[in-house]
């Protein structure tokens, strides 16, 4: 069992500059961060467990590529600790017969998680540090602690695109021909930006992105030369006990440049009928998608189409809830949801068969989950969007970015809707895009 060690008046940004600086000495790390103290942000804050939580250093390692799941399952039995990690799109291809056949830059596994050598556990200015070291070693870490602010980036990350934009709204023509047809109702479509020759300081790009977006759902996780940098928004599920959450967007909108603008905007995001069809349309998705494990008319939508407000953008947000029984295991939900609606479409085998026909490039990590595992079977998980993907090595540097389509689809606007959502990392990246 882990020995437990409390340190108290701790302030937050500090403490998020020391584990990024950590990162410096680390070949595996995981930082989750909240974001929830934002003004603007109106989330219930219970759905928030901590402020931050991370994984820090490697004992032991699951790599899964095949059968990912029930390895997960079985490594998690044998040691009942924490783990930290991923899970790739590319997943689905264990579960349904499907391919990912287009060029990938960045290159990751099915699934990984590690157990940590220290598991940090922050909030109300608290560190709670849990770790097989005794308290002199603890102390000896969190006395070492480097709270040096980092830098931000001034250099420019010149990006490609994979679809031009001319190419992109043809596919969106031609997704919307798939939906009349009566394929699909509902497809998300993402697109990529890259560069193949792209030299960052993860740990300052992070810093700068968390701090102009204020995400609920960023993270920063390192694994030996690849990083991962999420200023995600979206919950993809939690467990907690027997409780399930899951918490999907469908629905993007600009902040104002005043007030009075703001609201507008806001309003208009909230009388959309193109999004709240979209976000209907996935939450189905999900309800059917949670009744798999859940108990009898335990699956329950707490929230419909509510409009939340971000640092730079207005989100629309369902959250759907679920109870399963004791004996069903939290791999079992993991693999009855996954990968989530709200990045693949409705029906969701159909749509993801046509995601692989029609983008240009293989997810991967992009538009999977990152997140966390307690020893009693608890999780949380992200929704990996609105995120760099950084290979060190090759220097990689990969963003992908997408949104719904349905028939109401206005090619342009989809386009414009990819641009708001990707301009905070264009912004950091000193990245021009040329119309």
């Amino acid at each position: 069992m882990r020995n437990t060690f409390i340190y108290h008046n701790i302030e937050k940004i500090n403490l998020l500059n020391a584990f990024l600086n950590l990162s410096d000495k680390n070949k595996t790390i995981n930082i989750l961060v909240s974001n929830l103290d934002n003004k603007d942000n109106v989330m219930p804050r219970d759905y928030i467990t901590y402020d931050i939580i991370a994984g820090i250093g490697c004992i032991n390692k699951l790599i899964s590529n095949k059968d990912s799941l029930n390895n997960l399952k079985d490594f998690h039995d044998e040691n009942k600790d924490w783990l930290f990690g991923y899970i790739s799109y590319d997943l689905k291809n264990e579960l349904e017969e499907l391919n990912s056949n287009n060029y990938g830059g960045f290159i990751s596994d099915n699934l990984t998680f590690f157990i940590p050598e220290f598991v940090m556990l922050f909030k109300n200015n608290t560190l709670e540090v849990k770790s097989y070291k005794n308290k002199e070693e603890c102390d000896a870490l969190v006395s070492s602690f480097n709270y040096t602010e980092q830098l931000l980036f001034n250099e420019t990350v010149n990006l490609k695109e994979r679809d031009t934009k001319k190419s992109y709204l043809n596919k969106i023509y031609s997704i919307k021909e798939h939906i009349q047809r009566g394929d699909i109702y509902e497809m998300n479509y993402c697109q990529e930006f890259y560069s193949d020759n792209a030299v960052i300081n993860p740990k300052t790009i992070f810093s700068e992105l968390n701090q102009n977006t204020k995400s609920p759902f960023a993270s920063f996780s390192k694994f030996s030369d690849k990083y991962i940098l999420s200023a995600s928004p979206e919950r993809f599920l939690r467990k907690s006990f027997s409780k399930i959450l899951s918490q999907p967007i469908k629905g993007t909108m600009k902040r104002g440049e005043s007030l009075n603008e703001d609201e507008l905007l806001k309003a208009k995001l909230k009388n959309s009928v193109k999004d709240s069809t979209e976000n209907i349309m996935i939450t189905d998705l999900v309800r059917n998608d949670l009744s798999v494990n859940a108990k009898r008319g335990s699956v329950k939508v707490e929230d419909l189409c509510q409009v939340y407000t971000f640092d730079r953008i207005h989100q629309m947000i369902t959250t759907i809830s679920s109870c399963i029984d004791d004996e069903t295991h939290f791999c079992d939900v993991l693999k009855a949801t996954f990968p989530m609606g709200s990045m693949t479409g409705a029906p969701k085998i159909n749509s993801m068969k046509l995601i692989d026909f029609f983008e240009e490039f293989r997810r991967g990590i992009f538009s999977g989950s990152i997140g966390y595992i307690t020893p009693e079977t608890d999780f949380d998980f992200n929704v990996v969007i609105r995120t760099i993907l950084y290979d060190e090595q090759n220097k990689y540097l990969s963003i992908g970015v997408g949104g719904a389509i349905t028939t109401n689809s206005i090619p342009i606007e989809e386009y414009k809707e990819c641009i708001i959502k990707v301009k905070p990392i264009f912004d950091i990246l000193n990245f021009k895009l040329n119309d």
